[in-house]
């Protein structure tokens, strides 16, 4: 993201303790359930389309099937990567689809012990839908933006962004703008009743606020990076499974590119499995043309974009969201290409 130095600071603010979880197939201990010797793989993921790649995995039977009868997967969705990395630090999650910064945030705290990235998922669908009187950044000073959590991925690129035009934030809603996280449910609802002036928010919520809302883009966030390209979500995976049970993550990464694989040969087929299933996990069933304008803003990749995630980790740093923190050694990369290579497809370079 091509951002200007910059040396204005927000205060830290702690990620959130309690664990929102939207759908569980039920407790399990780490590893292996009590009196079996089958494994346990507990997987998180969003009822996003950003997420489409884990959702396709599930639905579809592509994970179970890579995995096999001996390990046993068990999903649960969470509403932001935040949570899904309390619920990992305390064990109760093995792998998740997170974006780039909650899974910076777990390496850093955990200072290179806790996770590894083992692969991208999606580039791309995040956007800064605002107000259609709101044609130029100067007009954000004294308005109020949402975001979906506090030091998230879209957090921390809108606070990046409101610099880099001269406007401050703090941690705690105040500055130039105040910005407020919260459910991108909720976002909706508040930019509708006028409640906020808009969000920095992914797919299909930027859609949904534009078509439902009358909202219009401000910012498109693949117009900050070289080439457009930007880590979205990727998959992370406990240090601590990933060295008890490697072949299992190794069969998940499977199942993780045959999913890529199969929205690239079948995106239609794709999105109407995504489009159920986030109606199955919100309750809330979208129009399938919103759903393919959102789709159209999103790239499918199993490369993590490497270049990108340091990008990010520096954004946090200097805002003070994040100490100065060395990212060499967050990703293991070989099961993944083993996946690919398997497949008939390239490896992804190294880091």
């Amino acid at each position: 993201m091509a951002f200007p130095p910059r040396q204005a600071r927000v205060a830290v603010a702690a990620i959130a303790i309690g664990v929102s979880i939207v759908a569980a197939c039920g407790p399990a201990s780490a590893g292996a359930s009590p009196g079996s010797a089958t494994t346990v793989l507990r997987l998180g993921y969003f009822p996003n389309l950003t997420h489409a790649t884990a959702i396709v995995g599930v639905a579809d039977g592509l994970f179970a099937g890579a995995l096999g009868p001996d390990v046993a997967l068990e999903t649960r969705t969470f509403n932001a990567g935040t949570e899904a990395v309390e619920a990992l630090f305390s064990g109760a999650l093995d792998a998740s689809y997170v974006g780039p910064n909650p899974a910076i945030n777990a390496w850093a705290r955990s200072k290179g012990e806790a996770v590894r990235i083992v692969a991208g998922a999606t580039s791309g669908g995040a956007f800064l839908v605002t107000r259609p009187g709101i044609t130029d950044p100067s007009q954000l000073r004294g308005r109020t933006l949402a975001t979906p959590a506090l030091g998230n991925t879209q957090d921390v690129a809108l606070r990046s962004w409101l610099e880099t035009q001269g406007l401050s934030t703090t941690a705690e809603g105040g500055g130039d703008v105040a910005i407020r996280p919260q459910s991108n449910a909720d976002t909706l609802a508040a930019f509708a009743s006028g409640a906020i002036d808009g969000a920095w928010v992914p797919e299909p919520w930027a859609t949904r606020m534009v078509r439902e809302g009358g909202g219009r883009v401000l910012v498109d966030e693949r117009d900050l990076w070289p080439g457009g390209r930007y880590v979205t979500t990727e998959l992370i995976v406990s240090s601590v499974f990933l060295g008890a049970h490697p072949d299992a993550v190794a069969a998940l990464l499977r199942g993780h590119v045959a999913a890529t694989a199969r929205i690239g040969d079948d995106p239609d087929r794709s999105r109407r499995t995504v489009a159920a299933e986030i109606g199955r996990l919100t309750g809330s069933t979208l129009p399938d043309d919103l759903l393919a304008a959102a789709w159209r803003n999103l790239t499918f990749t199993n490369d993590p974009i490497a270049g990108s995630l340091q990008a990010s980790a520096d954004h946090a740093v200097a805002f003070g969201l994040l100490e100065p923190v060395d990212l060499t050694g967050i990703y293991d990369l070989e099961p993944l290409n083993a996946a690919l290579s398997a497949a008939g497809q390239p490896a992804v370079p190294a880091p």
